[in-house]
């Protein structure tokens, strides 16, 4: 679901929460606190296939799940596999694919799969939920940006697009395996490197969009502003957007975020539409002190995250709360 339908449905649910509850709704997953030094952190996430191998499906699926851990500065422990699959009309060899293929990338996490939950259904979906521990005092979480920080994105935008366009038959086998080389990266180790450094704020970017992640990093005091030149995006996208390979999530996104983000005028349209890409098992989205962004950046390169390229800045609100300059 796009941000509008999921900003509508949490109309309905309670806010009230214990007060060893960190986290709740607003961040990318709960963080319960056991102790002066230990917190439990959960997340969930499933998603319905983007590649026709059902292996490799299978562990993007597992670390898009896990990347909501590493985000928030927690190790992960072990996971629950969460499945739904039509058993009557497809072979159960494809499941059980897609659950090697999880289970793989779980234990490239260092983690394994405890057990899970299967549901008869029409579609195949496929996810994990994840246990991970933190110091309470080392949680990172989605609402820290100040004024001043610099943004810092550590994977390549536009596998969405890809995805599409693999989906509608305008991209090529080269493309793809560009795609899920993004999609199958842990955020593991940068989410290390992160936790080594004085951060005021992570998420991980996926469904929403670039932008629609980094609205969720900014109080209604702050604007952030983005260096378009310096978003790293996959140049395979163009030859794609030439077609209008380009998902019912993204413009989904772009709708939602319309009055919320302004454009130079030199950042054309199409340009504009690869920061509002649905992402799967995207990067991390990090707002740090502008003091401390080189050495992250640099230590970033050195663990081979596919991009740490710093993308903009954290400035006090002025008009609308996303700028993008050229």
């Amino acid at each position: 679901m796009g941000p509008g339908d999921l900003s509508v449905l949490l109309k309905y649910l309670p806010n009230d929460r214990p007060q060893e509850l960190l986290t709740g709704m607003e961040d990318d997953a709960a963080a319960f606190r056991i102790t002066s030094d230990l917190a439990v952190v959960q997340t969930v996430d499933f998603i319905t296939p983007i590649i026709n191998n059902p292996y490799t499906f299978g562990a993007i699926a597992a670390a898009n799940a896990l990347s909501d851990i590493y985000a928030m500065g927690a190790n992960p422990i072990f996971a629950l596999n969460i499945v739904s699959f039509p058993i009557k009309s497809m072979p159960m060899e494809i499941l059980g694919a897609i659950l090697a293929g999880g289970a793989e990338k779980v234990r490239e996490a260092g983690i394994s799969i405890v057990g899970g939950h299967s549901v008869d259904d029409t579609s195949p979906k496929y996810g994990l939920s994840v246990t991970g521990l933190v110091n309470p005092q080392k949680l990172i979480r989605k609402h820290g940006s100040q004024v001043g920080d610099v943004l810092i994105l550590t994977k390549p935008l536009g596998t969405g697009i890809l995805a599409t366009g693999l989906d509608v038959g305008i991209a090529s086998d080269e493309v793809e395996e560009v795609m899920i080389r993004v999609m199958l990266e842990l955020n593991k180790d940068a989410a290390q490197v992160m936790s080594s450094f004085d951060v005021h704020a992570c998420t991980d970017v996926s469904g929403f969009g670039l932008l629609g992640h980094l609205l969720e990093m900014l109080g209604s005091d702050l604007t952030a502003v983005l260096s378009y030149e310096q978003i790293p995006i996959l140049p395979q996208v163009w030859d794609v957007l030439k077609y209008g390979g380009t998902s019912s999530g993204t413009h989904s996104n772009a709708l939602y975020l319309r009055d919320k983000v302004s454009s130079d005028k030199s950042v054309t349209p199409q340009q504009q539409l690869v920061l509002f890409d649905a992402q799967t098992s995207g990067g991390l989205l990090i707002a740090a002190p502008e003091d401390v962004a080189p050495a992250l950046v640099a230590k970033l390169g050195e663990v081979g995250t596919l991009a740490s390229a710093i993308i903009g800045r954290v400035e006090n609100r002025g008009g609308v709360a996303i700028n993008i300059e050229p």
